[in-house]
């Protein structure tokens, strides 16, 4: 992937630009036939194919059309959409695509938006919506357009494989720090809204997102697409789209899954089985004895003592020392090493609990199946805290803490 550097920067934008061109064909021969089916006015048709301008940065914005996913986010502001597209210097166009369900009612009105705004003047040729959209169309648009756009409401994006796609082809993405490009983002190679939300207020969040669009596409965007040095080619815009294939495209291919499962799984399933069936399933006869140990002295472990800063009658200082003791009764056959103690610090905040940190305490004495498990620490914030203890089986024969799925809380 990273000897997409070693292409000439003149190739992979000419490449780009057939590409492109086959679309705007396919956009052509498309629009005739719509136009022809709807009985549109033959002057509407000719001036939107006329208006189609094959030098101009072309957006695309192909999908099922979801209320979620704000197809029309970019038309929040008619004014100044109309001063970019309108860009006599620096034209940009965008190309829309995708059916609603038939009961989404909400969905079939923003197809209905954008076809009434495509008819405007100011935005015939510029505004493009194509119908049925279908695997053949989609072909076209994600090797075709020059950048993909995608504003879906933060956190519902399932995953966005129409942007991985895209970027296979050496189309740049635009999109919100969510699903697929909330891990696939990276620095020129690509744009991206912010991952948070500012407003609980949809329709104020709509109205910074639809702005940060705007300011994103005037002031970096557009002067990437239209950095044109030597050879008529955009320098810097061709540098964004290697960096995508080099940086970006490899994260998203099916060898790299397969990989991942081979890695991550496979390889090491293989590793444990062998180890467990070695010297006559030697490995696998001792964890499974431990196993029937600990499952038939589990509910005979006895608490003694416990001990923790009670923070509610005196709030921590920062840095201030504490320990943390937990004593527990052990049957006769269970050993110190056979139990994992440790303690969960949350914070309350709203009434939801968060998480803040987990220390794992350590054994200390043993003395007639009494153990004393324990921990001194310091306090890492200041302030009142809620915590909890748990205890675990504890075997290093075990290759996660679910294989042996017991838990007790204290």
């Amino acid at each position: 992937w990273l000897k997409i550097h070693n292409v000439s920067d003149e190739k992979v934008w000419n490449t780009h630009l057939q590409q492109k061109a086959q679309l705007l064909k396919h956009i052509e021969r498309r629009l005739k036939e719509e136009f022809l089916l709807r009985a549109e006015e033959p002057k509407l048709w000719l001036q939107t194919v006329e208006s189609i301008n094959p030098e101009a940065l072309t957006i695309g914005f192909a999908r099922r059309f979801a209320t979620y996913k704000r197809a029309d986010l970019i038309f929040t502001n008619l004014d100044r959409l109309a001063k970019i597209v309108g860009n006599q210097s620096y034209p940009v166009q965008f190309v829309f695509a995708g059916k609603a369900h038939p009961n989404d009612g909400g969905g079939k009105d923003l197809i209905k938006r954008i076809v009434e705004i495509s008819k405007r003047p100011e935005f015939v040729g510029k505004i493009i919506f194509l119908e049925n959209y279908d695997m053949n169309l989609a072909k076209y648009l994600i090797h075709g357009v020059d950048m993909w756009l995608n504003v879906p409401r933060r956190p519902l994006e399932a995953s966005g494989t129409s942007g991985q796609k895209a970027t296979m082809n050496g189309v740049l993405n635009f999109s919100v720090l969510d699903g697929w490009w909330a891990e696939g983002y990276r620095k020129e190679a690509g744009w991206a809204l912010p991952q948070n939300r500012v407003y609980d207020n949809q329709e104020y969040q709509n109205a910074l997102d639809a702005e940060t669009i705007y300011s994103v596409l005037e002031e970096k965007i557009v002067p990437a697409y239209y950095s044109y040095r030597q050879n008529n080619i955009p320098q810097k815009w061709v540098t964004y789209i290697k960096n995508s294939i080099s940086g970006i495209a490899p994260h998203y291919t099916m060898e790299r899954q397969l990989n991942d499962y081979y890695n991550d799984y496979y390889n090491k399933l293989h590793t444990r089985h062998s180890r467990l069936l070695a010297n006559n399933a030697a490995m696998l006869k001792e964890l499974v004895a431990w196993k029937r140990k600990i499952k038939y002295a589990w509910n005979t472990i006895e608490l003694i003592d416990l001990q923790y800063p009670n923070s509610a009658n005196k709030p921590l200082d920062l840095g201030e020392e504490y320990t943390m003791k937990v004593v527990l009764q052990l049957a006769n056959n269970m050993s110190a090493q056979d139990l994992g103690v440790e303690v969960l610090f949350t914070e309350n905040k709203g009434g939801v609990k968060t998480l803040l940190k987990t220390i794992e305490l350590e054994a200390a004495e043993d003395n007639q199946g009494r153990v004393v498990y324990s921990k001194t620490t310091r306090a890492m914030l200041s302030g009142v805290y809620e915590c909890a203890f748990r205890i675990y089986p504890k075997n290093k024969l075990l290759p996660h803490r679910q294989d042996f799925p017991l838990l007790k809380w204290v």
